[in-house]
Formats: structure tokens, sequence, C-alpha cells
């Protein structure tokens, strides 16, 4: 596993992280043992970045992590966020709100400070405001958290946040089907040394080239309950693609794909790429899926005239077909 420096923060990541939603079981059922499973395969295949959130399963994620990672060496690093909490989202925000908040993820965590707080898709105008990244700066003062970064929905979003001189990261949707970031946001970045935390780079599994029209998904699954953003942010699940259509597309994608690459690991070649990339939150519903995306690490970079043609096609065939704001 080859690791990478997360902006600012100087961490050193894996360049294949763990996304950790699943593990409040977002994607469908998940009992402790089987998390367990996935957390510990991550350690042995040398993951070193594991990213959750308070509000997956209502704090299950954490706590599953948090007691497979008490122990841990101090390489591994874990990033949680703040902000889409009842009492938190949309207009509860203060700086007792975040204290609060970071102090039930650091005993679910079992960590006295935490290595990365990022703030969690929280509404446009709080960001704009601005006086939630002073809160931010008082936790990292008082010792609450190492670092601090965000997770945001948008281009422009992810914009606001990398002006700020000491953010150490933001988490963005970026994929196959959401290409925008390279043009419009990564440049940006490097020159304000915030580093990039990729989450959602299969596009809710879509482009793994597994699923067809036939694919079912649990009743508790975000796939099945929010495909049209019932739910929530429609961008979080297919990353706003239709899902007959993303089938199509992924057809047209895979033209490109070395014949000796999955589709996964195509997808997220791909993006590891992008120089501008820290790492990959890639996320895992059992210990193999672990292993094959961790392999993606030692594959070699894909041909420029691959990257020419697949911006091509977004540009051409695919961003039209997003639905929310990128």
């Amino acid at each position: 596993m080859k690791n990478r420096v997360l902006g600012s923060s100087n961490l050193s990541v894996s360049e294949i992280g763990l996304g950790c939603w699943q593990l409040g079981g977002d994607f469908g059922p998940i009992d402790e043992s089987r998390a367990t499973e996935i957390v510990e395969t991550a350690l042995q295949q040398g993951i070193t970045f594991f990213d959750t959130a308070d509000v997956y399963g209502a704090g299950q994620s954490e706590s599953y992590l948090g007691k497979v990672l008490a122990q841990a060496p101090a390489n591994i690093k874990i990033a949680t966020k703040y902000g889409r909490g009842p009492g938190s989202y949309p207009d509860g925000y203060s700086v007792t709100d975040l204290r609060d908040s970071l102090r039930r993820a650091q005993d679910r965590l079992q960590r006295d400070c935490i290595d990365l707080i990022q703030l969690h898709c929280i509404p446009s105008e709080v960001m704009q405001h601005g006086e939630i990244f002073d809160w931010l700066r008082e936790m990292q003062q008082e010792g609450h958290v190492s670092h601090f970064g965000a997770s945001v929905e948008t281009v422009a979003d992810a914009l606001v946040c990398a002006a700020h001189s000491d953010l150490a990261s933001v988490q963005i949707i970026f994929n196959l089907f959401r290409q925008r970031p390279i043009k419009a946001l990564f440049a940006k970045a490097q020159e304000n040394n915030v580093g990039i935390i990729v989450r959602l780079p299969l596009a809710s599994g879509l482009l793994s080239g597994k699923y067809s029209s036939t694919t079912t998904f649990a009743e508790s699954d975000h796939r099945n309950y929010n495909r049209n953003g019932d739910a929530f942010n429609v961008g979080e699940t297919f990353s706003g693609i239709e899902f007959s259509k993303g089938l199509a597309l992924v057809e047209k994608l895979g033209v490109h794909k070395p014949n000796d690459y999955t589709m996964a690991q195509f997808a997220q070649r791909w993006i590891l790429d992008q120089p501008a990339v820290s790492t990959i939150i890639t996320g895992a519903s059992s210990a193999e899926q672990v292993v094959n995306n961790v392999s993606v690490s030692d594959l070699a970079s894909l041909d420029a005239d691959v990257h020419d043609a697949l911006f091509k096609l977004y540009e051409d065939e695919i961003e039209q077909h997003i639905r929310c704001d990128i």
C-alpha cells in the first residue's frame, strides 16, 4: 500500500482508505462480527485511514471502529464528521453543540483526540458565514481534534472551504460520473495545500460493473430508499445518476478499461492518477471487497489518452444526467 500526505496536516494516509458508512447499516443490516472482519482486514492490508460520521447508524459505525482500533498503532488515523445530527442540522450549530458532539464521538471511537473532524455537508450559508471554522479552531486548541476539514456536496462549497489556509482537507464526491473537480477545484486545492478525500469512488457500487437491471437492494439500503433523493441529497446515491442510465453509462466507460483491470479497479485507478487526490475512502461490505480495493494502489497508471477520452465522455454524455447541483 502506498501512502500520500493529507494536505497541510502532514498526516501520512494510505492511498486507499476505508469508508465506513456501511458499518452504520445504511447499505443493509450489518452485525458487529462482520464489521470487525472488514476493519481487521483493512488493517492487515495496509489501510491506515478510516472515515466515519456520528450519524452513520446513529453512532454504530464509530462504535464498531472504536472497538477494533482502540489499541491500533499511532499511524492509524480516524476521521469523523459533525453537522448532520439531530439538533445540529440545519440551523442548530454552536460551539457548545460541536464540543458535545466531539465528546460523544471521542467516547465511541475510544480516542482522547480525533485525528480529523470534518463538517458534514452543512448548509452553504453556514460555511460562507465562516464562524463555524473559528469553532473548529477552538476545538483544535482545546485538544479535541488534531486537524479539521469539510465534507461537501458541491464544488462551490469546496472552494469556500479551501479558502481557509488551515483547512487540512476537503472531502468530495469524485468518480467517473462526477469529473468536474478536475477543472474546477484541484488546482486551487493544490495551491492552498488542501488534501482531497474522495468519497463515493464507485458511485454507490454502480461503477463496480457488477450491477444489472435485475439488481435489487435491501429496504434499509439507501440505494433503495434514496435512489431518487427521497431521504437526502440524490447525489449521495449513484452520484445522482438514475440507475438504468448509470448502467448504460458504465458500459460506455468500460470500453476504455484495460483488459486485465476489473471495472472497480479501473474506476479507482483513474482517481488515484489525479495528483491532487490524497486518499480514496472506498466502502466495503466484505473482507474480499477490501482486498480488491487495496489492489488498486499497486496498479499501473492509465495512459493520458485514456484520461482524455474519459473526460470527453463525461462532458458529452454524462454530466447532463446528474440530478443535483455539482
